[in-house]
């Protein structure tokens, strides 16, 4: 038998490091050839890394969350065979994560189990705290965390509940799991490293007897759950953090009478062409056609604002993002040259999209160049909005949920269909008349839209 490391390979577009999302395996689990082990994020694409050979998991070099140097060895693996790590040779393999080391945690006094490490400047990644280095471990025995007691001795007191505001320390389908099944995990011991709660010790409380397994419904709950910002929510905090620090939003609302779009609409859906596959028109493709016209007359909104620079980057191609809520967060894919495109053409680019950013095999060139965006939160879209604009953009429009309201028309209330667009612009370069003159073309056109269809 020999040992396999597996660092993580360069995953293109020149990218340098990548951030951890995910782990398919655990210490201890047997992998195949090509199997998945993680994935990583580069840049809202995340790539998968699978195994080269087949192998038992004995070391996971990162946490998810961490940044990962491309080329640092991210799982190690016992093989048949000699494997890639010569025998005898030193075993040089630190943790990936760009912290420092933190001592193991000691046992406290009295009860016996163990602390969490405590947080300070110098405080390693939680990589550091619950995987092993590779030289301390003899190459025969496993990694796997210990069971059974607690690191660093002691036991942990029978059923003694934790202080009054303490977190257990659990995995998501440990509590998902101990929700379930109506458990306090504030009562339940844990075996694990720093008192960890395991499958077993659910198990074992569970077999104590009813009595102390459920909570009542009306029980305090004093818990406080840290959730790590990573991935996707970490790019998008990082994105709106240095859209709102650095533009200063100016935000234009306007009312929209979509009645006879909405009727053109329902009209062309309902049009069938022999050997033809169209999709159903949405509202989107028809606003991305007039926002195409309005920009041929006032060009200097679909630019991109280099603000270090001080330079306007004013593009003749009209590529708009559309901001997409996926599973794991926000993207915005991008149609690109909307200019060169018709009704149907915008809608097919715009389903294929969504697709993929649904899917998660959105690329990275799907992913980013955009000039200007759409911001739609569809029936959810509210009254009004403050969209936040796509940095270094200058312009977003938001589109805002559709309803019937009584609209006088000089002589009475008449039914017509409503709806709001709350557009954003970079006053820094776009003053609040150019902003209205921009929305009031798109209210026009959306309001009469035959003259979408004229060139």
């Amino acid at each position: 038998m020999g040992e396999y490391v597996i660092k993580l390979p360069d995953v293109g577009e020149g990218v340098a490091e990548a951030e951890l999302v995910e782990w398919q395996v655990k210490v201890g689990d047997l992998v195949r050839e090509d199997a998945v082990l993680a994935a990583v994020m580069t840049d809202k694409a995340t790539v998968e890394i699978p195994s080269p050979v087949d192998g038992e998991i004995l070391w996971l070099g990162a946490e998810i969350g961490d940044t990962v140097a491309i080329g640092s060895p991210i799982v190690r693996l016992k093989v048949a065979g000699d494997g890639n790590v010569k025998a005898g040779a030193p075993q040089d393999i630190e943790l990936v994560a760009k912290s420092n080391p933190t001592p193991n945690p000691s046992p406290q006094g009295g009860g016996g189990r163990a602390s969490a490490p405590k947080a300070d400047s110098k405080s390693a990644s939680p990589s550091s705290r619950h995987s092993p280095r590779i030289e301390d471990a003899p190459a025969t025995e496993s990694l796997s965390p210990l069971r059974g007691g607690v690191r660093g001795g002691g036991t942990a007191a029978a059923g003694a509940p934790r202080p009054e505001g303490e977190k257990p320390l659990a995995s998501p389908a440990i509590r998902l799991r101990a929700k379930e099944a109506g458990i306090d995990l504030r009562q339940v011991t844990g075996s694990g490293p720093a008192g960890r709660i395991q499958h077993e010790d659910i198990e074992a409380f569970l077999a104590r007897g009813p009595q102390l397994a459920k909570v009542s419904g009306l029980a305090r709950n004093e818990t406080i759950e840290d959730i790590k910002v990573i991935g996707l929510r970490r790019k998008i905090a990082e994105k709106m953090t240095l859209a709102k620090s650095r533009i200063p939003h100016i935000t234009y609302v306007e009312e929209i009478d979509v009645t006879a779009l909405e009727d053109l609409r329902a009209a062309l859906n309902k049009e069938q062409r022999s050997g033809a596959e169209r999709p159903k028109l949405t509202l989107l493709p028809f606003l991305m056609r007039a926002m195409v016209k309005a920009i041929a007359d006032q060009p200097n909104l679909n630019a991109l604002f280099d603000d270090e620079a001080g330079i306007i980057h004013q593009h003749g191609g009209v590529h708009i993002g559309i901001a997409a809520q996926t599973s794991s967060g926000l993207v915005v894919p991008v149609v690109k040259h909307a200019e060169a495109r018709g009704i149907w053409d915008c809608a097919v680019e715009l389903n294929r999209l969504a697709e993929a950013a649904r899917s998660g095999t959105a690329t990275r060139d799907e992913l980013s160049g955009s000039t200007i965006t759409i911001t739609s939160l569809g029936a959810m879209g509210g009254v009004a909005t403050t969209p936040v604009i796509n940095h270094p953009e200058v312009a977003i429009i938001g589109v805002n949920k559709m309803m019937v309201r009584p609209v006088w028309d000089g002589t009475q209330f008449i039914p017509r269909k409503m709806m709001n667009l709350s557009s954003s612009f970079d006053h820094r370069v776009i003053d609040g008349w150019d902003a209205a003159v921009f929305v009031q073309r798109i209210k026009t056109l959306l309001e009469t839209p035959a003259l979408i269809f004229v060139d």
